[in-house]
């Protein structure tokens, strides 16, 4: 018995001290993060899980290694846990590949001072999400100025605002569209797709699930796109 419990814990002992192994190393540093857990999340069967995580007991930068494997390119989530009691803390999306990834920020600006380095995927993910940004930067300064015109009774001014909401909304879904199309080799394409303007008109889902590569259309977030379209065309025949 008492040599069943020492194997036991000789196998323990070199479980926790073997390297993990994975084909996607995750590097980083939060400058000014004190105390805190970092967690490596992803959506797994529509429920949010964490892959990996390191905990802050103290220090000014948190440098951090994180490793996983991913069969092909993923969306995954840098969480920032600063045990401040705020349930709704810090989190980033990126693509995850094979190869190696860092990730820079701190703790102030966590979102948007972020900096990452990755694959060809993260790389148009980034550009995509830059322009976005402006699309959603301009559509909260209307929300303000007609929030300002409703106080007013502005009707004009409301009206005005609706026509430029309307025709942003247009400019976006365009954007996003054409960036698909211009990326349709990259598991991207289809992945903003389903997130940003899954409720376009059908025939231009259609347009960008024809122009995928194979590999992609094969890929996770291709099959997906191809499966959210067959879906949408069953639940409205006349979108055949």
């Amino acid at each position: 018995m008492k040599q069943l419990y020492s194997l036991l814990l000789l196998i323990f002992i070199i479980g926790c001290n073997s390297p993990k192994k994975g084909n996607v190393t995750i590097t980083g540093n939060i400058k000014g993060l004190k105390k805190g857990t970092i967690y490596l999340q992803k959506i797994q069967d529509t429920v949010l899980i964490n892959v990996d995580s390191v905990i802050v007991a103290s220090g000014d930068n948190a440098m951090f290694t994180m490793i996983t494997s991913v069969d092909e390119p993923e969306i995954h989530y840098l969480y920032l846990d600063k045990n401040d009691g705020i349930i709704h803390n810090d989190r980033v999306d990126f693509f995850v590949e094979p190869g190696e990834i860092n990730i820079t920020t701190n703790v102030r600006n966590f979102e948007e001072d972020i900096k990452i380095i990755g694959g060809k995927n993260e790389t148009k993910f980034q550009e995509f999400k830059k322009i976005n940004k402006r699309f959603n930067d301009r559509n909260l300064r209307l929300i303000k100025d007609n929030f300002e015109a409703s106080k007013q009774n502005d009707d004009e001014k409301l009206i005005k605002n609706d026509k430029m909401y309307k025709n942003l909304i247009k400019q976006r879904y365009l954007y996003t569209i054409n960036f698909a199309l211009n990326n349709k080799d990259k598991e991207v394409a289809p992945y903003i797709i389903l997130s940003e303007v899954f409720d376009a008109n059908i025939k231009y889902l259609d347009t960008v699930a024809n122009s995928l590569t194979p590999s992609v259309k094969k890929s996770l977030y291709g099959k997906q796109l191809v499966e959210f379209i067959q879906k949408r065309k069953k639940e409205d025949p006349s979108k055949k």
